[in-house]
């Protein structure tokens, strides 16, 4: 059991660094830092968006940008970070 739970917490973490590439890649299109025409960039682009937008729209459904500000990066930040101390606090020490 405790196997499982430690591949969750690290496709948790992997999560996590995939939505701030997101974010950062998301800002280096948005300031024309880097041009989507370059076929690599765009490759990167399409396989972070892919795997961010399943959990990022229902959220931006409920959460409307403010701004033109996207919030709804912070609220999947804050329920990544709630599920990791739940397993960690509650579940974790409960599996022998």
């Amino acid at each position: 059991m405790r196997a499982i739970l430690e591949i969750i917490l690290l496709v948790l973490d992997l999560y996590w660094w995939v939505l701030i590439a997101m974010i950062v890649l998301s800002w280096l299109i948005s300031f024309n830092v880097v041009n989507t025409r370059n076929q690599f960039v765009a490759t990167v682009h399409r396989i972070v968006t892919a795997l961010t937008d399943p959990l990022l729209r229902p959220i931006r459904r409920i959460v409307p940008s403010v701004g033109g500000l996207d919030l709804s990066p912070i609220i999947l930040f804050i329920g990544i970070y709630f599920i990791r101390r739940v397993i960690i606090l509650y579940i974790w020490p409960n599996v022998f």
